[in-house]
């Protein structure tokens, strides 16, 4: 298995492409056994973008914790530094959008253009929907609460849910998969825990690279309006809203070639 040190733990990457570099760091327990396609996507036809598993996801190290976002934001930089990496491009999604912002405030020199996708700044410029509250609820209540989040147009109160375009996959790729336990589970409620600690409104000003923000009209979880002020707050920004909500890179197809066309620029 592709792992490598970094800190105190051991981390499951993998490369693909070839062209400038990239970072992807996923969100809230994105571990990549669950992404399609890795490594056939359009980022990866145009350039070398390095994804992995975050602290605490399966195949990576799950340490005791507690975790801090200066832990992620550290275990990014100290990736980059292992793959001899100097600086790269880097594409935060949802919590990995988090995390992309304590990187470019902690590490500024290590981040070349930065997208930051469907994600909050915290505090004053508005909080992503605190997924704790979901922890511990039934699989059903759980799912009722949890796709109106993703898409305000996903209607749970029908039978069968009524889904927005492009939910329907997505919703069955989530059922299909096995329920979390032992080390998993823990690791995964530690990375809620520290992102119930994101806040880094203040500091948002001191970003120099140039940020796309860019999301879904529709995102009941990072809503537009905290896109908007991510957007205000960093000066050297553009917005974009897309035709979805969180998941707006698998239901607008003008999400991913936006990006791609933000990062050649």
């Amino acid at each position: 298995m592709p792992h490598i040190r970094v800190r105190d733990i051991d981390i499951y990457h993998e490369v693909h492409g070839e062209g400038p570099r990239v970072l992807f760091i996923s969100g809230t327990n994105g571990d990549l056994r669950n992404v399609p396609g890795l490594g056939t996507g359009p980022l990866e036809r145009r350039f070398e973008v390095a994804h992995y598993d975050q602290r605490g996801l399966v195949r990576t190290t799950i340490p005791p914790g507690p975790y801090t976002m200066a832990d992620y934001a550290d275990d990014a930089a100290g990736l980059l530094d292992a793959l001899g990496w100097g600086s790269a491009h880097v594409v935060g999604v949802s919590f990995g959008g988090m995390v992309a912002q304590h990187l470019v405030l902690r590490h500024p020199q290590r981040v070349q253009r930065l997208v930051l996708a469907c994600t909050s700044a915290g505090g004053a410029g508005g909080s992503s929907y605190d997924l704790l509250r979901l922890e511990g609820l039934p699989a059903d209540d759980r799912m009722r609460a949890w796709l109106p989040l993703l898409d305000s147009r996903n209607d749970t109160s029908t039978d069968p849910y009524s889904l927005a375009p492009g939910m329907g996959p997505i919703v069955a790729g989530r059922l299909a998969r096995p329920a979390q336990t032992g080390d998993a589970a823990r690791g995964a409620r530690l990375q809620l825990e520290a992102r119930a600690d994101h806040d880094v409104w203040d500091q948002l000003g001191t970003i120099a690279a140039p940020t796309l923000v860019i999301g879904g009209q529709f995102d009941e979880q990072a809503s537009p309006g905290n896109l908007r002020n991510l957007h205000a707050r960093i000066a050297n920004s553009r917005l974009m809203l897309c035709d979805g909500g969180h998941l707006f890179m698998f239901q607008d197809s003008a999400a991913f070639p936006a990006i791609v066309d933000f990062l050649a620029e």
